[in-house]
């Protein structure tokens, strides 16, 4: 009986996967697809119009192998293109063993995308030479492993300043002629070359014009740097909040593509734009998708109450201090009247002092080589807030609290919204200052409104808070299990909305039971 089942079993595998056809009914049709995207080529070996065409993604191939082996060998004046009169005799003349002559479109998709050469005797042949020259070394470079968005599971291969190695790597994880690559040529001066990438069939075009149309209106004479161009392109400048994510991580602007966002490559540096972000995208990190969804839903809320611990701990200690002593409770106010009886300077003061100092330790261990840097933040941070305790500059109260904000602060996977963080404490601590409670109630509403406002490439900033999208809160503040999330997010209004067929099998049979 347990044979039968796995014969039976087996041959129902054998024909899901003989069922799977590729969606192009010729190469002609595969063409007019690949076309699109800036990275593929196809040239012409000889001088005959419509023979011999090689046709390739120019990101995924090896260009010299291409021209040794290939290229070298009918350029030869010796070669006669009558000597090459079907396909099957390609191998007589090029000097690779893996070489695959076929006419099934599924295999020219797979191949083709995975840095296979397509050499065609004739422009309108169905039948056609794959010729492996994959670029298997590109972003093999030893120092593009990512260092800002650091995760302990998953891969550690980030993007690189080569706009081209970039490319290739983002194919090797997307593999399919949908994934479109347009090349802008921006700066007066430097005209330095930006791609947009997108998933055709899964991006709003809005999204793709409206990114296209930024670009190529950018009157700038010099471009350096993505961070530059974030700055160029986000929808209002006059905010301290990034409207685009930055990542030098290949699977977050992979995971990106898929979604129905665009992404931007800009020569020269190693991290691309994603886009339109919300604001929870930032607080997502590509670790929770590589946990349980148990767990990475609770590192993911942690995330997210550290924010708000780290932007609302030293304000609201100002005020209280200043002047709410009566929420204290009786136990604790001895502690807090001891901590303090020393300190000459009101709450605001030592507040701003440990702040600002937290702060310099911060640029100064940024600026320094990441040893030294590493050792000035320890041993600073130990001995400057021992001599200010000791000193009577402030209490050890403020001192745990200051320390845990800063700690807190960490914990978004985004450097810049981490930079973003630690800028809003500061005017939330002149209004506690100022009002209280009430000024801090008065700072919470200002970024609520702020943050109302704001859009990228037109969608809402806060969304799915606010407009209020249920159907978009599984992958939001908890990341539900993969069976709930087979949808993309309703607000970024891709093409397809389906991302895949979740398993609605809930019981699993015991292949041994009869």
């Amino acid at each position: 009986m347990f044979f039968k089942k796995r014969s039976a079993r087996n041959k129902k595998k054998a024909q899901a996967k003989n069922s799977q056809t590729s969606s192009y009914s010729s190469i002609e049709d595969l063409f007019a697809k690949t076309k699109e995207s800036h990275d593929f080529h196809q040239l012409p070996i000889t001088d005959i119009k419509g023979y011999l065409i090689l046709s390739y993604y120019g990101t995924l191939v090896d260009h010299l192998r291409m021209e040794e082996k290939v290229l070298c060998v009918f350029r030869d004046p010796h070669f006669h293109p009558e000597k090459l009169k079907d396909i099957d005799d390609i191998k007589k003349f090029i000097p690779i063993e893996d070489i695959v002559i076929t006419e099934d479109m599924n295999e020219i998709e797979t191949k083709i995308l995975k840095g296979y050469v397509l050499l065609q005797i004739r422009e309108k042949d169905q039948k056609c030479a794959l010729i492996n020259i994959a670029d298997t070394k590109a972003g093999m470079r030893e120092d593009n492993n990512v260092e800002n968005e650091y995760s302990v599971i998953g891969p550690r291969i980030g993007f690189v300043e080569n706009i081209v190695t970039n490319i290739n790597l983002l194919r090797q994880n997307i593999n399919t002629p949908n994934l479109i690559f347009k090349e802008i040529h921006i700066g007066s001066f430097s005209h330095t070359k930006v791609v947009i990438a997108y998933i055709d069939g899964v991006t709003n075009d809005q999204y793709i014009q409206t990114m296209t149309q930024r670009l190529q209106d950018i009157n700038f004479d010099v471009v350096f740097d993505s961070s530059q161009l974030h700055q160029i392109i986000e929808d209002d400048s006059l905010t301290p909040f990034p409207l685009f994510l930055s990542t030098e991580r290949i699977d977050r602007a992979a995971f990106a593509l898929i979604k129905g966002q665009v992404v931007v490559f800009n020569h020269g540096s190693s991290y691309a734009i994603t886009g339109p972000s919300t604001l929870l995208d930032f607080f997502a990190s590509p670790e929770d998708y590589y946990l349980p969804w148990l767990v990475g839903s609770f590192f993911r809320l942690i995330r997210v109450l550290s924010v708000f611990f780290s932007i609302f701990a030293t304000p609201t200690y100002v005020a209280i201090l200043t002047f709410h002593y009566e929420m204290i409770p009786r136990i604790l106010l001895s502690t807090l009247g001891f901590s303090r009886h020393n300190i000459p300077f009101p709450p605001v003061l030592e507040v701003l002092f440990l702040e600002l100092t937290i702060e310099l330790l911060r640029e100064a261990g940024a600026r320094l080589p990441t040893k030294v840097g590493q050792t000035l933040g320890i041993v600073g941070g130990i001995v400057i807030g021992q001599a200010s305790v000791e000193a009577a500059l402030t209490s050890n109260v403020l001192l745990i609290i200051v320390a845990l904000a800063a700690l807190a602060s960490f914990t978004t996977p985004i450097y810049k919204m981490s930079n973003t963080i630690r800028f809003l404490r500061f005017p939330l601590i002149l209004l506690a200052f100022g009002w209280g409670m009430l000024g801090i109630v008065i700072g919470i509403s200002f970024i609520l409104v702020h943050l109302t406002r704001l859009e990228s490439l037109g969608v809402p900033y806060t969304v799915p808070l606010y407009p209020f999208r249920p159907k978009d809160y599984g992958d939001s503040f908890v990341r539900l299990p993969f069976s709930k999330t087979n949808k993309r997010p309703s607000y970024l209004r891709p093409k397809s909305l389906l991302r895949y067929q979740p398993h609605t099998e809930k019981k699993k049979k015991n292949d041994f039971d009869e």
